[in-house]
């Protein structure tokens, strides 16, 4: 369903946020290091957060939910990677030089207007991830663009941002943060609505993400790139989708949020229909735990044996038959109500009749329901939670609303991806009321000199790249042009430079191309392979302790045994280097067990020799090297013989 969909005929938007670390010596406001540790000594405290009212006195709708959650949340502070600006009991020092550097030059890439002034902003955070309530951010420039093709893909605003927490896991209304992330500089670029297909999505987000990391100044590793998107259709909503961690994924989001929009619009229709109104859609919330006594429902019989909980329920009149229709593969407009149910509840999931009798509900408890309900079993639905009475409430409140909101079509809102592309309900949308000045940080003019130091980041051109690795590297212009659109130039030129004397380039780029390529074609899971491990691989053989043709079965190793380092996996595979005194004997013993055939054939015994010999030395030695030793031996055994 999804391939057939004519993007331009229903009219997909699509904008990005591309949000990526940089790596800058100190972090955006104070003078800690830019790294994550995890053993080091560290202080523990713990805080609660509440909105504040923004620079025209509103709160913003995000933050008053996570208000509503009452949560807590305890901070861990590495004394090596945080300070008392993280623990927000001081101050925070002036905006990080070096990263406004770093951030001018991205900017003068895309060619943006730079503001001539940079004023730091407050955004209104209280889910945890900033122990002051909110993020400081600051607008760098304005109205740029990066080509795609032939058609320009505009760049609305650069901002140099501080990046939060890293959240260690929650239990119940308890949230634990580690606070080494937190300040880390971050630039966000926003693109315009101008993305109109999937795959277009993807390419802008390859070639934002590259020119960044092109500077030499951006981190590497999962978690240090990430990817919002914002999509909508004609007659849909604007949906931000936050947290897209893989750029293959990008695509993959899109595909599956445009099939979202399209089958709630038609879950509209239907509504529509059947005669639906808002108001005919009632708010009460009825107690039918005593349905449920005799139930053999697990689930349910064990929540309301506890005091407090019990079964309550609501009727949807017109919705039979539309809380199981997919949206998105795997996931149904009832999974759309059940995120509602758990972020505004935070009760574990709904009941609906669309997928009863079952999960040890009865076909009589059922028709108890609709009888008890007075609703109709061949019209309406009913929905119901089995959780602490005010969660349940809280749960079935939202429900209705978003049970409302189906008649509108696609309402506004946040959501969170998933590994398989998917998507769920997070939040409402943020609004402009989120934001405010920062008190204590002076402004920073834009100067010449500023300017002037920002060009030495700022990355040469495509096609001076591609002359440069034609006839300085040696690569084939179809090597070249892989390395030049692959997500790890930035690192190919790295690597280039530490091992320039060691490694022959075309090495490094066949490396990074044609054997990761080769090794996802067999099924192996590449995603698990590093770029730390891909250097350590490298430099294994550039230290000569594995030869070039080990590396393939090392990084194959590695992707299918995550954790292990290089070194351990050419130890485990046994391709750790011989030495040429051990090459030789390997060879002298081939050629005596062989001796026969070589003297009857000798035009054939290069081969045989070759052969017998790569079996056992494969991986742990050139075969040039190989080759030039068993010439040398066969040279040396006919000529004597």
């Amino acid at each position: 369903m999804i391939g057939k969909l004519n993007y331009e005929e229903i009219g997909l938007k699509v904008g990005l946020e591309i949000h990526i670390q940089l790596d800058t010596r100190e972090k955006l406001f104070c003078g800690c290091p830019t790294k994550l540790v995890e053993t080091d000594p560290e202080d523990v405290f713990v805080r609660e957060l509440r909105p504040t009212r923004s620079e025209l006195g509103e709160v913003d709708v995000a933050a008053l939910l996570e208000w509503k959650k009452g949560r807590k949340y305890e901070y861990h502070a590495p004394r090596t990677a945080s300070c008392l600006v993280e623990a927000d009991e001081e101050p925070p020092h002036e905006l990080n030089r070096e990263a406004l550097v770093i951030a001018l030059a991205v900017a003068k890439a895309l060619n943006m207007y730079i503001v001539d002034e940079i004023h730091v902003m407050r955004k209104i955070v209280i889910d945890g991830s900033n122990t002051s309530g909110f993020q400081r951010t600051s607008i760098i420039a304005l109205d740029g663009y990066i080509m795609d093709g032939d058609k320009k893909i505009g760049i609305q605003t650069l901002c140099l941002e501080e990046d939060a927490a890293r959240k260690l896991g929650e239990e119940k209304n308890f949230v634990k943060y580690k606070l080494d992330r937190l300040g880390i500089p971050l630039i966000e670029i926003a693109t315009a609505p101008d993305i109109h297909d999937p795959e277009q999505a993807e390419r802008v987000a390859f070639k934002i993400g590259q020119l960044v990391r092109l500077t030499g100044k951006a981190k590497r590793g999962l978690g240090t790139i990430r990817q919002d998107l914002n999509v909508s259709i004609k007659g849909g909503a604007k949906i931000e989708i936050k947290g897209v961690q893989h750029l293959y994924l990008i695509s993959k989001v899109v595909e599956y949020e445009v099939m979202r929009q399209v089958k709630l619009l038609e879950i509209r229709e239907e509504l529509i229909n059947r005669c639906v109104k808002e108001e005919n859609i009632p708010e009460t919330i009825h107690d039918v735990t005593d349905l449920f006594k005799e139930t053999r429902s697990k689930i349910i019989r064990k929540i309301i044996n506890r005091k407090g909980h019990g079964v309550y329920a609501i009727v949807l009149p017109g919705f039979k038959g539309l809380l199981g229709k997919e949206v998105q593969p795997g996931r149904r407009f009832g999974t759309e109500l059940a995120d509602y149910a758990r972020v505004w509840g935070g009760v574990g999931g709904l009941f609906h009749t669309d997928e009863l009798p079952g999960y040890g509900i009865s076909e009589e408890e059922v028709k108890r329901l609709y009888d008890k309900l007075g609703a109709d079993k061949n019209k309406d639905a009913i929905i119901i939670i089995a959780d602490e009475k005010e969660k349940a409430y809280k749960a079935l409140r939202a429900v209705i609303q978003r049970a409302k909101q189906a008649l509108k079509g696609v309402p506004e809102e946040t959501r969170a991806a998933h590994p398989d592309g998917t998507t769920k309900y997070t939040r409402p949308r943020p609004g402009a009321a989120r934001m405010y000045p920062e008190t204590d940080i002076p402004p920073v003019e834009i100067t010449e000199e500023l300017l002037r130091e920002a060009e030495k980041y700022v990355p040469e051109p495509v096609d001076v790249k591609l002359e440069k690795f034609i006839r300085d590297y040696g690569l084939s212009k179809e090597l070249a042009n892989a390395i030049l659109n692959d997500l790890r130039l930035d690192l190919f030129e790295q690597l280039v430079e530490k091992y320039k004397d060691r490694l022959p380039p075309k090495l490094i780029a066949s490396t990074l191309t044609n054997t990761l390529k080769m090794l996802k074609g067999e099924g192996i899971p590449i995603e698990n392979i590093s770029d730390e491990d891909i250097e350590e691989t490298l430099k294994l053989v550039a230290e000569n302790k594995v030869s070039k043709e080990a590396i393939p079965e090392i990084l194959s190793y590695i992707a299918k045994h995550h954790g292990t380092t290089p070194m351990e996996a050419a130890e485990k595979l046994g391709l750790t280097r011989i030495s040429e005194e051990e090459l030789d004997k390997i060879i002298e013993d081939a050629i005596s067990q062989n001796m026969k055939i070589i003297m009857e054939k000798p035009e054939k015994a290069f081969k045989i020799i070759m052969g017998t010999v790569m079996k056992i030395v494969r991986g742990r030695i050139d075969g040039k090297t190989v080759a030039e030793h068993v010439r040398r031996k066969l040279q040396e055994i006919l000529k004597n013989k």
